[in-house]
C-alpha cells in the first residue's frame, strides 16, 4: 500500500471530524495509529530525529512584538487585511531548519511568494511550509517545538 502526503492529511481531517476514539492501518512500509488528541507512527526504516526545539530571541526578549491578538474582532483596521499562514496538518512547529540554525523567519522579515517560512513535523516526516503571499512578517503566533493543529494560524503576514 502506497500512501502520500496529500491522502494522510484528508485521512487526519476525516478522523477528526468523525466520532471514532482510535484509528489503526497498517501496511508492509508503516503503520499508523491515530488516537484523539496524539498521533504515533512506527516507521520500519529509521527516520532522521525531528529538530530540538531552541529558544529564539523573540522568545526570551522582555519586549516581545509577536502579543497580538489574533481575534477578528479584536483587530484594528491594518490587522484586518493580514493574511493568516495557517498549519496544513496536525504536528510540531519548528521555527529552522535545524536545532542551533537561524529562523527560516522574524517578525519584521520581508518575505517573497513560496518561501519557506517554517517546518511542520508531523509522522517524523519534516513538511516544510510555504507562504502564498509575499509581505512583512508581523506575528509569529506559536512557539518553537509546540504542537499545532490542523488550520492552526502560525504567523500573519501583511501583504504589499
Amino acid at each position: 500500500m502506497s500512501i502520500d502526503f496529500k491522502e494522510i492529511r484528508e485521512l487526519l481531517n476525516a478522523i477528526s471530524q468523525a466520532d471514532v476514539a482510535e484509528f489503526s492501518l497498517k501496511s508492509d512500509q508503516f503503520e499508523l495509529t491515530v488516537r484523539k488528541g496524539s498521533v504515533t507512527a512506527t516507521p520500519q526504516t529509521p527516520l532522521p530525529s525531528p529538530p530540538q526545539p531552541q529558544p529564539s530571541p523573540a522568545e526570551t526578549s522582555p519586549t516581545e512584538e509577536t502579543e497580538i491578538s489574533s481575534s477578528p474582532s479584536m483587530r484594528s483596521p491594518d490587522q484586518s487585511e493580514w493574511e493568516d499562514i495557517t498549519s496544513p496538518i496536525v504536528g510540531t512547529f519548528y521555527e529552522a531548519p535545524a536545532p542551533g540554525e537561524p529562523p527560516f523567519v522574524k517578525v519584521g522579515d520581508q518575505i517573497q511568494t513560496n518561501q519557506t517560512v517554517c517546518i511542520v513535523e508531523a509522522m517524523k516526516i519534516m513538511n516544510e511550509i510555504e507562504t502564498e503571499v509575499s509581505g512583512q512578517v508581523m506575528e509569529i503566533t506559536v512557539k518553537n517545538g509546540e504542537p499545532v493543529e490542523f488550520g492552526q494560524t502560525l504567523m500573519r503576514i501583511k501583504p504589499d
